[in-house]
């Protein structure tokens, strides 16, 4: 038993394998570039840029980026510490916009962003980008920032959030970006928390129908922010508010940027000269701020992009996340601008008004590349292939998810209803910390459902117990990475000892300088990963560890289930017994001999050691905005203990709903 209390049990197994079409292979960037360096076979390549991780990332600093003063040094390695790229001077706007905007690819569209209210479309090519950044940035040098002063954004899926962060990056200034569904609280916590001494927020703007009052919200937090001197507003949906002229003093985006010059020289700074400060959700003790630098973020996104997804010039690419997350920093803003892309945004919601908005969008835009989450693709698993057969998506060349792990069933409908059973998925693994794609596949590489397949090159991936051990194939053990990466995190703003704590410390006498990401995984015999969930999410039964992820993918192969959530309840015998809360399909009806059938099911996919104990129907689990279920949440609910702040939940309404089961 020694072996099961430090590796994870894997039930079950997934042996499809999609091999990529020949021509997709042939004409990828990937390949090109393969063919350049001699390399013929993938694994080959992968291996040698993991192994030569340090020229690998040297080379990629060269093609992506441009540098207005070269570095000297690629990197100076003192774990946990890691500085790219020494001695380089950048500007990331400068390469996002700038070099864009005097070139030929001025009249090029840059967003395409539309309105929750159907007919709205806003067009911004790299040329109207180029005069809107240098009129904010030259506003927000009027109001006293300067390089290196903290802005926090508080504004939904509309240009000007964009348009924003590169306009403190222009100037060297560091921005914290907060999503516009977090709360009163939440931002307060974050405004006060970076020392921001500007704030920008909108009046108000769609979702749902209805009109969010964002600077209501903001204005609460900011009466709790004694450093803020000023606030920018933009004014999107009409509604009425207040301009405060006291502790802080509100100025219209528009009226700032009035008579500001559309030209803007931009601040080359130190390529370590921070880019911005990026707050986890904070769905358990205090958010953590993550830092990350200027340099690395000029390679890593555009490098990874360009590799995954293959973008070429008339691409028309789709990250349908919110840029209040990391994933629209790196692959919304940074990335694709650094490329010189087309990127589609959307203010509203995915359902309104109906379950068929994403599709229309794609058929109107042309888009060409779609990256979106599992939570999305079970919303419209749940509604039918009735709503993506309506549209024509046959502008879609590859596909993407991000944010959690997928199971192996989403995988497959999205295949065949988004993808005509005929499109690769670009299954990604990363997060917050790591800035870029880390495990993925590639053009070239064969897929199996549910894996994000291997380490990408110039990345040191591994998967190894408590002890710090390689697991066996078969079992299950922490996620880390063993090498440093340009784009990964440089540490927690004023907290390093807890940077040190949360990532670093666990393999410190075994492997100083390995980072524990936090979630578990496993490889197969072809050395495919597999990512089981967070680490804290294991199920303990009668001596054996199973990942929560595992039997909840199980659950949602059932045709009746569109959703699961998964959670462990104490058990004198047994430790835990599983606790399944299971999400129905439209249309299809509860019942005893339902819930016994789904039982059964569970049992025939991962064995008798996976049976649930129980399982409950609900109409939705609770979930991050980013899409993660919150089995933390579930469990306090479900055992009747107080769940804590929920107010930064997409949907906190789903808490109440959760039945106590002691």
């Amino acid at each position: 038993m020694a072996e099961e209390t430090v590796t994870t049990k894997v039930l079950m197994e997934e042996k499809r394998v999609f091999k990529p079409p020949e021509d997709l292979v042939k004409n990828s960037n990937v390949w090109q570039w393969m063919k350049k360096k001699g390399f013929t076979d993938e694994r080959e390549m992968r291996d040698w840029t993991q192994k030569n991780y340090v020229d690998f990332w040297d080379e990629m600093a060269q093609t992506y980026a441009d540098w207005h003063e070269p570095y000297t040094q690629v990197l100076d390695w003192k774990p946990p510490y890691a500085k790219w790229f020494l001695g380089g001077k950048i500007n990331v706007t400068y390469n996002c916009v700038d070099r864009h905007a005097k070139s030929w690819r001025k009249n090029k569209l840059a967003y395409i962003g539309y309105g929750e209210p159907q007919g709205e479309v806003w067009k911004l090519t790299y040329g109207d980008l180029y005069r809107e950044v240098n009129k904010l940035a030259n506003g927000l040098k009027s109001l006293g920032v300067k390089a290196g002063d903290k802005v926090s954004i508080y504004l939904p899926m509309v240009p000007q959030l964009p348009i924003a962060m590169l306009a403190c990056a222009k100037i060297g200034a560091i921005h914290s970006v907060v999503f516009s569904g977090f709360s009163v609280g939440a931002y307060a916590a974050r405004v006060e928390d970076a020392d921001s001494i500007v704030s920008i927020t909108i009046d108000g703007f769609y979702r749902r129908g209805k009109i969010v009052e964002l600077k209501k919200q903001a204005d609460e937090a900011l009466a709790k922010c004694p450093k803020i001197k000023h606030q920018i507003v933009y004014k999107r949906a009409g509604n009425e508010v207040p301009m405060n002229t006291g502790t802080w003093k509100d100025v219209w985006w528009h009226e700032l940027c009035a008579n500001q010059s559309s030209e803007c020289d931009p601040v080359f700074v130190d390529s370590e000269h921070r880019l911005y400060i990026l707050y986890t959700s904070g769905t358990t003790g205090k958010p953590k701020g993550i830092e990350h630098a200027q340099g690395g973020y000029m390679v890593g996104p555009p490098q990874t992009l360009h590799w995954v997804f293959d973008l070429k010039e008339d691409d028309v690419w789709w990250c349908a996340a919110d840029i209040g997350w990391v994933t629209g920093h790196s692959y919304i803003v940074y990335g694709p601008l650094n490329l010189g892309a087309t990127c589609v945004m959307y203010e509203g919601s995915p359902d309104y008004p109906d379950i068929g908005r994403w599709w229309s969008i794609i058929e109107e835009s042309g888009t060409t590349v779609l990256y979106t989450t599992p939570t999305a693709i079970r919303m419209f698993m749940r509604a039918g292939e009735a709503w993506p057969a309506k549209y024509n998506l046959k502008s879609l060349r590859l596909l993407g998810t991000v944010g959690e792990p997928i199971n192996p069933e989403a995988w497959i409908w999205y295949r065949k209803n988004i993808g005509r059973d005929q499109l690769q998925i670009m299954d990604t693994w990363w997060q917050t910390e790591t800035g870029t794609f880390a495990v993925s596949p590639l053009p070239i590489t064969p897929l199996k459902p549910g894996s994000a397949t291997l380490p990408l090159p110039g990345f040191g991936v591994d998967v190894l117990d408590d002890q710090g051990d390689p697991v066996p194939v078969g079992s299950g053990g922490n996620v880390v990475q063993t090498t440093p990466w340009p784009a990964m995190l440089r540490d927690f703003y004023k907290d390093p000892a807890r940077y040190m704590q949360t990532y670093w410390e666990f393999y410190w006498k075994t492997h100083p300088g390995y980072y524990l990401a936090g979630d578990k995984g496993r490889r197969d015999e072809d050395g495919y990963f597999f990512i089981q969930g967070r680490i804290d999410d294991v199920l303990k039964i009668a001596g054996h560890r199973l990942g929560n992820s595992e039997v909840e993918s199980a659950a949602v192969s059932h045709p009746a289930v569109a959703e699961a959530a998964v959670i462990g309840k104490p058990d004198e015998v047994k430790g835990e017994v599983i606790i399944v809360f299971a999400c129905l399909k439209e249309g299809v009806k509860e019942s005893e001999e339902l819930r016994k059938e789904l039982a059964a099911h569970i049992r025939k996919e991962l064995g008798p050691l996976a049976t649930p104990e129980a399982i409950y129907f609900v109409k939705d689990v609770p979930k991050t905005r980013s899409g993660k279920i919150m089995r933390r949440v579930i469990r306090s609910r479900a055992m009747g203990q107080d769940p804590g702040d929920i107010s930064t939940l997409a949907n906190p309404e789903a808490v109440e709903a959760i039945p106590k089961i002691v």
